[in-house]
């Protein structure tokens, strides 16, 4: 959890493959790097075994440039398909029991605090709706009644791409899956509206359709939850296997599910809206 950890033994660097050494020498460790910077530089994660076109792994990579100081950041998944990608990261990854993560993240979070009282070290939660909102729901709930300073982030591809096609409780109403062959009988669960009733401290709903978006959403959300409180990201992050969406046409369907239902929206407390002001406008005086 700090560059010390990736820093080759001086003499050993000529064994390592180019790949690490680019990494090392070229990646976004103790700097912040933009969207318009990529293919600029050696990414923290760039191959994946995820299907050709999914969104989801486009959005874990933009999540990736996103983060503020990668080199101390520690990242909880559970099974799903965003764990594919999210355990080829150069970032230490816990793998939680299904529907623990915010479970392990709370404890996580209070013990880095503990372990390293001089360096602030953030936790970012990314699994997808089944594990959050359907078989995760009392950590989700309790860790931000709690106020716990960590992230959730949602990736939410309304089905459960990783299991065969089984409805979950993000499936919007009616819609029919293969495990699902009557369609669903009920409304999507409005997890955002629950993240309000808790009082999350930054809330967003995304689609991938804007990368710099997408990576600043990501930036505030982590820098709110290191001081402030809970934050929480809702992704749209579509299925194109379960929902048969051609792989050309994965973008499109974002532009037009954005469009439709799931437009961009931020909210914040007035705390967290004030600590993002004054790092902003210290971020301008530097410039």
């Amino acid at each position: 959890m700090s560059l010390e950890t990736l820093r080759v033994s001086p003499g050993y660097e000529h064994i390592l493959p180019i790949e690490y050494q680019d990494l090392i020498n070229h990646g976004p460790y103790g700097r912040q790097v933009k969207v318009s910077e990529m293919g600029k530089f050696k990414e923290i994660i760039e191959e994946h075994p995820m299907c050709a076109g999914c969104a989801m792994s486009l959005f874990i990579r933009l999540t990736m440039i996103g983060l503020p100081t990668p080199e101390h950041t520690v990242l909880v998944g559970t099974a799903g398909c965003g764990r594919l990608s999210i355990s080829q990261a150069s970032i230490p990854f816990i793998y939680g029991n299904y529907g623990d993560t915010n479970a392990v993240a709370s404890g996580l979070k209070r013990g880095l605090e503990i372990r390293f009282p001089n360096q602030k070290k953030d936790v970012v939660v990314m699994a997808g709706d089944g594990g959050l909102i359907d078989i995760g729901f009392k950590h989700l709930m309790h860790a931000w009644f709690r106020q716990e300073k960590f992230t959730t982030i949602m990736l939410d591809n309304e089905v459960y791409g990783n299991t065969g096609g089984q409805e979950s409780g993000m499936t919007q109403k009616g819609r029919v899956l293969k495990m699902a062959p009557r369609g669903k009988q009920v409304d999507k669960i409005d997890a955002i509206g629950l993240a309000k009733v808790a009082k999350v401290d930054y809330i967003a709903r995304i689609a991938p359709t804007n990368p710099a978006r997408v990576a600043r959403t990501v930036r505030r959300a982590v820098l709110v939850a290191r001081e402030i409180g809970s934050s929480y990201i809702q992704a749209y992050t579509s299925c194109n296997i379960e929902y048969a969406i051609p792989t050309p046409e994965v973008m499109k369907d974002a532009f037009n599910v954005e469009k439709e239902r799931y437009g961009f929206e931020e909210i914040l407390s007035d705390r967290a809206k004030e600590y993002l002001n004054e790092i902003e406008k210290k971020d301008k005086e530097k410039k």
